[in-house]
């Protein structure tokens, strides 16, 4: 989604920090901040920390997710 693109609030969808956005992803909270500067994961700016929306985060993932064969 370019920066600047607003969307919708999805019911129920909780606002994650960076540190539980890299947990979930299992990666670096720099990869996080990197993908956030990138415009591949849009994020909320509170005050001087970011927020990514648990539903931006399933997208995400979801979005790059592939199908093994034969496991």
């Amino acid at each position: 989604m370019p920066k600047g693109t607003r969307r919708a609030w999805e019911a129920g969808d909780r606002l994650l920090t960076v540190a539980e956005v890299a947990a979930t992803m299992r990666v670096s909270n720099m990869t996080v901040y990197r993908l956030i500067k990138a415009g591949e994961l849009p994020a909320l700016r509170v005050g001087k920390n970011y927020r990514v929306r648990e539903s931006d985060v399933d997208r995400y993932l979801a979005a790059r997710s592939v199908e093994v064969e034969g496991a």
